[in-house]
């Protein structure tokens, strides 16, 4: 990959650091170091939060059209380098060439020139006040330094989610990148330099996970730090939500999400079947949005589950290669709850543990569908971030959405039904940020506010909605 170093720097400042500390990023393909990283102390955190709040006051007053073409500069860097970049998606984190060059990394090319494209409509408003010969005006402000907390399984999507809407409001940014893709978030950061955004708007730091904690909360507890957005999981989401809750600093929380399929009597099963795969195998499972939870009606079932083996069956024929997941503690405990669930009860409809076992590769794993599933099992409540779904059968549609609101997470759905009506009445009841009818549970794309309610978080990232979360507002009443 042409211009990658082989340490992965620190971007400070609009300069790269290397320091003495560094940590090994290894490819799930080969299992091997691909190449380095350096690993930020607290200090370099702090110093980051300080290069963001000095670039702040000339940032937030540049002119909206110019931060607009900067974005769209970075968005043509950045597709000019689409195969280098989803290369890089493939070493780092062990995606296919579907799923990073024509899915991860366009996406987040269309998102950046969306959000690009919204920032000369950010306006306030003037609302007509009570008393006579009084005026008032309600301004829309950056807020200022924004701390962005990404994840590894889509990093070129999160990045540009988290870094684009912080910036297109005015705000300056640091961006601290998962160990695991620190790659993909220094690629991002490089484009956006080279588009000609100012130095210190947007700083990346990376460090080793044990290191993490101390340089996150670093972070959060610096007083120019006056927003949070975090990517992730529940578990990590709460320590997050937490440290800002002591230092009353407002976040938005894109959290994990337990995704239901329901599977109505009068579906269109080859729709179904098709849509119901791609949600749960995209990107190997492992997507917040994926497909956990297939939910049958009873009068179906059989035929969608003959329908599915059939479909699974024909694709393993066609492919030669396996899913891959990002690393071997992420096979070994979703393998673990698999056991959990047979052992409780449930029972094989398409794969088995012990094909994964005897895979090329110790993070290869081959699609799993199991059925029997039951509601105390931590496959049906927990995530599973893999090839993995589970199903369960039901008799009527209204014990379907029941079982879909159960377990605390709300993200994301889908209905499959050929009654439209009957659909959006389904939809209303389900408690999630996002319902699909008939189609998959994976759907994100820059016009649609994207979050989730309860365990999957607060707030949305995305169009205007997303511009508003990094924005504040002020009021100003005067005398005429």
């Amino acid at each position: 990959m042409s211009g990658k170093p082989t340490n992965i720097p620190l971007i400070i400042n609009g300069k790269e650091e290397t320091g003495s500390e560094t940590f090994d990023v290894v490819s799930p393909y080969t299992g091997k170091t691909c190449w380095t990283a350096t690993s930020a102390t607290p200090q370099d955190a702090v110093k980051a939060v300080e290069a963001s709040q000095a670039a702040f006051p000339a940032w937030s007053q540049t002119k909206p059209t110019v931060r607009r073409d900067i974005l769209l500069k970075a968005a043509d860097i950045l597709e000019s380098r689409m195969e280098e970049n989803a290369e890089m998606v493939r070493t780092e984190m062990g995606a296919d060439v579907g799923t990073s060059q024509f899915f991860i990394v366009p996406m987040s090319i269309r998102m950046l020139r969306d959000i690009a494209s919204r920032i000369t409509s950010i306006c306030g408003s003037v609302p007509v006040v009570e008393q006579e010969g009084q005026s008032a005006i309600v301004y829309k402000e950056p807020m200022g330094v924004i701390l962005g907390i990404v994840p590894w399984n889509a990093p070129f999507v999160f990045g540009i989610r988290s870094a684009a809407c912080a910036l297109a409001a005015g705000n300056t940014t640091i961006i601290k990148s998962s160990e695991l893709s620190p790659g993909c978030y220094w690629a991002i950061g490089r484009a956006f330099q080279e588009a000609g955004l100012p130095a210190g708007c947007l700083n990346v730091v990376s460090c080793r996970p044990q290191d993490a904690p101390d340089v996150v909360n670093a972070m959060i507890e610096h007083p120019a730090v006056r927003k949070v957005n975090f990517t992730g999981s529940s578990a990590v989401g709460r320590k997050i939500a937490r440290t800002c809750g002591q230092n009353l600093k407002p976040c938005l929380m894109e959290l994990g999400g337990k995704n239901s399929s329901i599977v109505c009597a009068d579906a269109n099963l080859e729709v179904a079947v098709k849509e119901v795969l791609a949600g749960a195998l995209l990107n190997s499972g492992q997507i917040c949005m994926a497909t956990d939870r297939i939910v049958l009606h009873s009068s179906i079932a059989s035929e969608f589950i003959a329908a599915l083996k059939k479909a699974l069956e024909s694709t393993a024929n066609e492919s030669n290669s396996l899913p891959t997941l990002v690393t071997a503690a992420s096979k070994a405990r979703v393998e673990a709850v698999i056991e959990s669930a047979i052992s409780s009860g449930a029972h094989l409809i398409h794969g088995s543990l012990a094909q994964n076992k005897d895979g090329d590769s110790s993070v290869r794993m081959a699609p799993i569908i199991l059925g029997g599933a039951k509601e105390g099992m931590t496959l049906w409540q927990e995530e599973a971030f893999a090839p993995v779904a589970a199903c369960m059968i039901v008799n009527k549609d209204e014990e379907a959405v029941k079982i879909a609101n159960q377990g605390g997470y709300g993200l994301s759905a889908a209905i499959f039904t050929e009654d439209l009506r009957k659909g959006f009445a389904l939809a209303k009841k389900i408690e999630s940020g996002a319902v699909h009818i008939n189609s998959m549970t994976v759907h994100d794309e820059p016009v649609l506010p994207h979050g989730g309610v309860k365990n999957s978080g607060w707030g949305r990232f995305n169009g205007s909605m997303g511009l508003e979360e990094f924005l504040v507002t002020k009021t100003v009443t005067w005398k005429d």
